[in-house]
């Protein structure tokens, strides 16, 4: 195992389940000290016990930037800086094209951009020069899924915030790229499929026929992209979308 971030302080935001928690157990993993977020109390703390090592949850909805006030008070109580930020907080509901709300159109824009921008934004009077912010996106943002519009167009937006934003941040040359997973065995998504688990199969098994690889992708998989991205391993690499979906997006 190696210690890419010894000594290294580390934000992950939504970070109790899925990619979030495999993520956080990487960072702590390889020596860094994590501060993750989580909306329910129970489920943060269930996290940093299974995540174990220098880790710290702050409950906090992202898309209140209360919240996000609060997490990075957290952090400057016990560090002077950030090295790494990746904001992944985010979510989705089906909803077809005729049949949007207002409320499904506010709650996943609040939570999925509005909540990433202000992740990122917050953090930089913490974040030191030659740092890393990773994004979460999705094969959806390029992709076309029925009644999966409005989620869609908020990873297209994520995308869109690291090319822009590493225009911004070129003199404290600091880095932003978009990690985009196809479909992958998290809570998140079999959830789409409602309790059945028969039905979250059926799923899972749907959407595995539609991928190169023939199979979908595991959190931790996802989890070694953003540890890359975030690393000095990609120290050249700034405001790319690394798909990681088996070949989902690619055909």
């Amino acid at each position: 195992m190696t210690n890419r971030f010894e000594n290294k302080v580390v934000v992950v935001t939504g970070a109790t389940s899925g990619i979030g928690l495999a993520t956080a157990k990487a960072f702590a993993a390889e020596g860094a000290s994590v501060f993750i977020t989580g909306r329910r109390q129970a489920a943060l703390e269930a996290a940093v016990a299974a995540i174990g090592g220098r880790i710290t949850g702050v409950r906090g909805d992202m898309a209140k930037l209360e919240d996000i006030d609060r997490l990075y008070d957290a952090v400057q109580q016990e560090h002077g800086q950030i090295d790494a930020v990746f904001a992944n907080a985010g979510g989705g509901e089906f909803a077809p094209f005729g049949a949007i709300s207002e409320e499904h159109f506010y709650a996943t824009f609040d939570t999925n951009v509005k909540g990433v921008l202000f992740t990122a934004q917050k953090a930089l009077p913490l974040l030191k020069d030659g740092g890393a912010i990773v994004l979460t996106g999705s094969t959806a943002g390029t992709e076309g899924t029925p009644a999966f519009s409005v989620y869609s167009a908020t990873k297209a937006a994520v995308r869109s915030f690291a090319r822009n934003w590493i225009l911004d941040l070129k003199e404290r040359r600091i880095r932003v790229n978009v990690v985009s997973p196809g479909a992958t065995r998290t809570p998140g998504l079999v959830g789409l499929a409602g309790e059945d688990a028969g039905e979250q199969q059926g799923l899972l098994d749907f959407l595995a026929s539609r991928i190169p690889l023939g199979r979908v992708g595991e959190a931790e998989e996802i989890a070694k992209a953003v540890l890359f991205l975030a690393s000095e391993d990609a120290s050249f690499i700034n405001g790319i979308e690394l798909f990681v979906d088996g070949g989902q997006a690619q055909v």
